[in-house]
């Protein structure tokens, strides 16, 4: 997956989250949580959400590094796809 394929599912899967809250407008450098007034619950959706988009598989232990739409992006980018 290319960084703008990866970019992309994340802005989609945030839409479905987070709908009406203008996921294409944040910044990718953009705290997720502060600019969309995400909570833990709204993170988990989204984790459960690129893990079944894209088949990565993210630890619970890397969620909190997880803040913007870029960290997102590179760590999808960056996964090798379990299977």
């Amino acid at each position: 997956m290319t960084p703008d394929d990866a970019r992309a599912l994340v802005r989609r899967c945030l839409d479905e989250i987070a709908p009406g809250a203008g996921g294409d407008a944040v910044a990718p450098d953009a705290d997720l949580r502060e600019a969309l007034d995400l909570d833990s619950m709204d993170i988990f959706n989204l984790v459960a959400a690129l893990a079944q988009e894209s088949g990565v598989d993210i630890a619970d232990r890397e969620v909190a590094g997880l803040t913007t739409l870029d960290a997102f992006a590179e760590r999808l980018a960056s996964a090798r796809v379990a299977g």
